[in-house]
């Protein structure tokens, strides 16, 4: 009925078109076959209209051509429905008139139910991960890091799922997020951040009203992705600081926060029902399978990183190249996402911090409190617990964790005081550290402070 409809519509319209065309020709015929004197009224009076064998066709051509419009629409409307319909039928698809919306994500739902699931490793020791990256990292990638850097990358990357990794440029902070990927045989992704953007659009992407259609983000389909494998997925923001992180990752910062269950991203106000499967009522839940890796440059082209997003990240820094060295052949590990999880629990159990190291990072948080009113809350207090004990298990010591821990999430605050404030704190904390830890002890801790004082005298 509907066909019947617009082939009717369009008889109309060119049948329209026809008939006027046909008066302003006639019309047109008129003005130049009339009387010299311009007087309409002589036209027919004295015998003008057809006084010669031009004007005569002339008129014959006038009447035809109105006819043969007419006789074409009516062919095109009666037999060439295809070719009037055909930008309509395009348009249709394009609108998403067809109820899929999510064309990529409909995509991966099709993919995953052929996908065969390939074999995983369960749970392996923390250590045998740490020196196995090392050697793929340096013997199939070429890329070599410090055995210190491997532990700290590890055990920060246990802790959160959000990590920055800053320092020079040229030190391989992307490579190691994209080593490690290629370790566990699921490649990284590596999305260039943007310095336009500014909200969660220029992560995930936007709904068109014109086209109907979501355009979908790189960094989404990632995650969708990711819901169908037990694989750890890693998801590279490339110079995240070159942009507000604040702002365009506002709810991947509010929602990590949340029980995993919870972590739900509003995607559309409604539901369709050729929406992807993974969505319940327009919302998708963040897998809990991903972490997100940020590098970071600290330089004039790039913006500083807020409280609130140091805060729940942890962080690493990269601020020298490890020297080339000879490592064994190793192979990559195809560690599952349950297998590593069940990894980090045992390190927890078996590594905790001892009450004494505990009543000394509680000295120092009470001075900083005390002297400069600086603190950190329960998050940082869990970080540390956490990080302390999966480093140690990578094979370090807690002092070295500790050390490395209070460097960048507790000493970093004291970058927002008075540069008098700074450096009265430098030597102060220098003491204090001396008097819990011994005179040579701390030495992350130490070279900060005297980069603090140096910085501002």
């Amino acid at each position: 009925m509907e066909e019947k409809h617009n082939e009717s519509a369009w008889y109309w319209r060119f049948l329209v078109f026809g008939t006027v065309a046909l008066v302003c020709v006639v019309l047109i015929l008129i003005g130049i076959c009339g009387s010299d004197d311009g007087d309409l009224a002589n036209i027919f009076q004295e015998g003008m209209l057809l006084r010669s064998e031009t004007v005569f066709f002339t008129v014959i051509l006038a009447i035809l051509l109105p006819v043969i419009i007419i006789a074409i629409t009516l062919v095109i409307v009666k037999h060439g429905r295809g070719f009037l319909w055909i930008g309509s039928k395009r348009r249709k698809k394009k609108t998403g008139s067809d109820g899929v919306r999510f064309r990529a994500l409909a995509a991966i739902d099709q993919d995953a139910a052929a996908a065969v699931t390939p074999e995983r490793v369960g749970a392996v020791p923390m250590l045998k991960i740490c020196e196995d990256f090392r050697a793929y990292a340096a013997s199939q990638l070429k890329l070599y890091y410090e055995v210190d850097d491997i532990r700290r990358f590890i055990a920060g990357f246990s802790v959160s799922h959000l990590m920055i990794m800053q320092g020079l440029s040229g030190t391989g902070k992307t490579s190691l997020a994209t080593a490690f990927g290629a370790f566990l045989g699921n490649p990284s992704s590596v999305i260039s951040v943007q310095p336009m953007w500014k909200e969660r659009a220029d992560v995930i992407g936007y709904f068109n009203e014109f086209t109907k259609q979501f355009n979908e983000s790189a960094l989404l389909k990632r995650l969708y992705e990711a819901r169908y494998s037990d694989d750890i997925c890693i998801i590279v923001l490339d110079e995240m600081n070159i942009a507000r992180v604040e702002y365009f990752f506002a709810d991947f910062l509010s929602l990590m926060e949340l029980n995993p269950a919870d972590r739900c991203l509003e995607m559309t106000s409604d539901s369709w029902e050729k929406d992807p499967e993974l969505f319940e009522n327009g919302r998708f839940r963040i897998p809990v399978n991903v972490w997100f890796i940020g590098t970071a440059n600290n330089d004039d082209s790039t913006f500083a990183i807020s409280d609130k997003v140091y805060d729940r990240a942890m962080v690493m820094n990269l601020d020298r190249k490890a020297k080339p060295f000879y490592a064994r052949s190793a192979a990559g590990m195809r560690l599952s996402y349950t297998g590593f999880c069940t990894t980090v629990d045992w390190a927890k159990k078996s590594y905790t911090m001892t009450s004494r190291n505990r009543r000394k990072v509680g000295e120092i948080d009470r001075y900083l409190m005390d002297n400069y009113h600086i603190t950190y809350g329960n998050r940082i207090r869990k970080q540390m617990e956490e990080y302390v004990s999966v480093y140690i298990a990578c094979g370090g010591t807690e002092e070295d964790a500790l050390d490395d821990f209070l460097v960048k999430k507790v000493l970093r605050k004291l970058e927002g005081q008075n540069p008098v404030v700074i450096a009265k704190a430098g030597k102060g904390l220098t003491l204090k550290l001396s008097e819990l830890f011994g005179p040579d002890a701390m030495p992350l801790c130490r070279s900060y402070l005297h980069y603090l004082c140096q910085s501002v005298s």
